[in-house]
């Protein structure tokens, strides 16, 4: 066989150096879409979802993946035939399935996406399903919070509960108030304990604001506060443990405390969190716990995964008992 004249000259090395260094640049090419970026996801069902992409020195890429409920986990992610390809592992009944979920950029800022649901032999076990996502634009600058101003203070818990809704009526609603206290009690008079109703406001016109509030959370309890309906603070019992990213006071699964200052179960506890473009400030018990850091996407269980939207405030209710008190919202003045 005999060589063209560019392999006689060039010579079979130097091009295949060549093809190797183009296919480099391609990959590079495809990633640079995808890099450093971060995705708000609307996945089947409406449900909310996030995905957080770090491009490594080697050109490859690092994955966060939120999937409705829980905190963002690592995912594999791979680039194939120009699309993002990233598989979200999990267990159902102690056996494992995998959604192997296709992204394709369409333009520059939107995602068209493609989830297969797969059992452990990699079989699908139901029809693929679409959805979509936006791409989060940069975090502004950290904002000065000295200069900021707040304007007059609302009143969220009061003599009545006409300002409230449950999220899901046909959930046991367990959230009572009497003498200034909004309870939310699942426990049963036998031990046993309900599914509880989450809570909300009916005002759902929050922007970024500054919230403070009281609460007593009994022994082993669970329950959340979320800002705007999107970003959940972390209302535990979680005295004596280090922080923790799910410990009292956390955004939850993505700012941990600096400092755990919690108080023991049964103890009232002051709170106050203040939320502007998309930082956050969290003092519990009187101590800086989260300060000023940016908010890099919603928590699980938000209303939307949209953080340009106003939304309410809402309680966390499914989980256990707990209490509520002196809640107060000062919206940030124009």
């Amino acid at each position: 066989m005999k060589l063209i004249p560019f392999l006689k000259t060039a010579g079979l090395g130097a091009l295949l150096a060549a093809g190797i260094l183009t296919a480099s640049v391609a990959c590079e090419r495809r990633a640079a879409g995808f890099a450093d970026s971060r995705w708000a996801l609307t996945i089947p069902g409406g449900g909310i979802g996030w995905l957080g992409l770090t491009q490594k020195p080697d050109g490859k890429l690092d994955a966060l993946l939120l999937w409705s409920g829980g905190h963002p986990r690592p995912a594999p992610a791979a680039l194939k035939d120009g699309a993002l390809v990233v598989t979200r592992e999990f267990k159902r009944n102690g056996k494992p399935f995998s959604d192997e979920i296709t992204a394709k950029l369409e333009g520059r800022d939107a995602l068209a996406l493609t989830v297969r649901h797969l059992d452990a032999t990699g079989a699908e076990i139901r029809k693929p399903e679409t959805f979509s996502g936006r791409r989060i634009p940069a975090l502004p600058p950290r904002p000065d919070l000295a200069k900021v101003k707040f304007g007059a203070p609302v009143r969220l818990i009061g003599d009545t509960l006409d300002n409230w809704a449950v999220m899901n009526p046909k959930a046991y609603n367990g959230w009572t108030l009497k003498d200034g206290v909004l309870s939310n009690n699942v426990v049963q008079p036998d031990g046993t304990k309900k599914h509880g109703a989450n809570l909300r406001t009916k005002a759902a016109d929050f922007e970024d604001f500054r919230i403070s509030f009281e609460v007593n959370m009994p022994p082993k309890s669970n329950s959340g506060v979320y800002l705007r309906g999107i970003y959940e603070i972390q209302m535990a019992d979680t005295h004596d443990q280090p922080p923790g990213y799910l410990n009292m006071g956390a955004l939850y699964g993505r700012i941990a405390p600096s400092a755990a200052v919690e108080k023991a179960p049964g103890e009232w506890q002051t709170v106050e969190a203040t939320l502007v473009n998309r930082h956050i400030t969290v003092v519990l018990n009187g101590v800086t716990i989260i300060d000023n850091q940016p908010v890099l996407g919603c928590t699980g269980g938000a209303l939307t995964s949209d953080e340009f939207v106003p939304g309410p405030i809402y309680l966390q209710g499914d989980h256990s008992d707990a209490h509520y008190r002196n809640m107060v919202v000062r919206p940030v003045a124009n």
